[in-house]
């Protein structure tokens, strides 16, 4: 079977399995989604074994740090993704939700009740822990799955995905709202964007590039989880230990994934007392910095920036900082080289803070909070498909209720249009 073929056949799967999964009653789909955990839990030897057959080929290919830190499976992680199943399982199912009702003059009672997408594509890049993620929210929310994770995970993907299959089959649920596709060749992103009558939704995860390249080919709408240029503005009111503590969590927690901080903006009359501290912390962290003049007048250790830095999306211990004359030029350089994405400000000023909250559009504003907290599972929302930057349909953490739509449901008693 080709490529093409191969794709077409799992969605059609999928589609099948969808039917039955929307009618799923919620006890159904949480003992599944329990299964699943225990499956994962067991497994967790042979999940780390496959796990480094993926890890030895990313090294031999000369990856970089930050991508083989995404790929990395341990024991720890793999029990962080059972327990984001359970998270998942003990969400308020929203099929069936309804969103509101009201009655019309002539007897017509109408309303707005959630239901299931279909069946969603979600194409994603190296890390394995969002394949259970991805399955977990879509079965949850009654819809069926075609995963198309990255080529260097293709063994800790693809047992992951049978993991999980069988065990919603072994809870009652249909094991072909799972599908994966196993095969590293590159034509099969090409052939799910081709198959707008069978998926509903196509959600990519990746590089800014390759995004945009799945938009712009897409015959299937396209839900983006676009790049993360985040920013931390820390202003002339900001406590000197938050602003240390929130920057560094934000930048060097964990710098490889998307809402890392990659520029720190600093009001200059709050610089000269709170930016060579914070520096320090960032510089003992590991972060590489490199700021405009003005920094490196009070941070001599920190590597010229360039225009380019301010829009570069590191991914990695390297932080841009830039000096700024108040809150409005801070907003200014968001607005303009900010990928709407999380932004946050460290302020005590009330005012200041309304404005910022007010002014800066972004998936998420954040005041006095780290940004790495702009996660589906630190939301309260179990898990997430990734972090929405459009402005249709969901925008920010993308949970089981972002993944339904709704139907208007309508009682009469004989009404006819006049």
């Amino acid at each position: 079977m080709d490529v093409t073929a191969l794709v077409r056949a799992k969605a059609q799967a999928a589609r099948n399995a969808a039917a039955i999964l929307a009618l799923c009653p919620t006890k159904t789909k949480n003992d599944a989604l329990a299964q699943m955990a225990r499956a994962l839990e067991e497994k967790t030897a042979a999940l780390i074994e496959a796990n480094r057959a993926d890890l030895d080929r990313a090294r031999t290919a000369g990856h970089p740090r930050a991508f083989l830190d995404r790929l990395t499976l341990t024991e720890t992680r793999v029990e962080q993704m059972a327990s984001q199943l359970r998270e998942v399982a003990a969400l308020p199912d929203p099929v069936g939700d309804v969103v509101d009702a009201w009655r019309r003059p002539n007897g017509l009672e109408i309303a707005r009740v959630r239901v299931p997408l279909g069946v969603i594509g979600f194409i994603y890049e190296s890390r394995p822990n969002v394949t259970a993620d991805a399955a977990a929210l879509c079965f949850k929310s009654g819809n069926a799955v075609l995963l198309r994770g990255g080529s260097e995970a293709i063994e800790s993907n693809t047992m992951i995905a049978a993991l999980l299959a069988k065990a919603a089959e072994k809870a009652g649920g249909p094991a072909d709202a799972i599908q994966f596709i196993d095969t590293t060749d590159r034509a099969a992103v090409a052939a799910m964007l081709e198959l707008d009558g069978l998926l509903d939704l196509v959600i990519p995860r990746g590089g800014e590039d390759f995004v945009r390249w799945v938009a712009e080919r897409s015959r299937v709408p396209v839900l983006k989880h676009d790049k993360g240029l985040v920013h931390v503005y820390v202003d002339a009111a900001a406590d000197a230990e938050m602003a240390a503590a929130i920057v560094v969590n934000a930048k060097a927690q964990r710098p490889s994934v998307c809402n890392a901080l990659e520029t720190l903006l600093v009001h200059e009359a709050a610089a000269p007392r709170l930016l060579p501290m914070i520096a320090a912390r960032l510089v003992d962290a590991g972060v590489a910095l490199r700021g405009c003049p003005k920094t490196r007048a009070l941070v001599p250790g920190a590597a010229p920036a360039s225009d380019a830095d301010w829009d570069e999306e590191y991914l990695d211990l390297v932080l841009a900082v830039k000096v700024v004359p108040d809150l409005g030029s801070a907003i200014a350089h968001i607005r303009a080289h900010g990928t709407g994405l999380a932004e946050a400000i460290v302020t005590n000023d009330l005012a200041a803070a309304r404005r910022f909250t007010r002014e800066v559009d972004a998936a998420a504003v954040l005041v006095n909070a780290s940004t790495r907290l702009v996660d589906g599972n630190q939301f309260g929302l179990g898990a997430e498909m990734g972090i929405s930057t459009s402005r249709v349909h969901a925008r920010g953490p993308v949970g089981v209720r972002e993944l339904t739509t709704t139907k208007f449901v309508v009682h009469g008693d004989g009404q006819v249009r006049e």
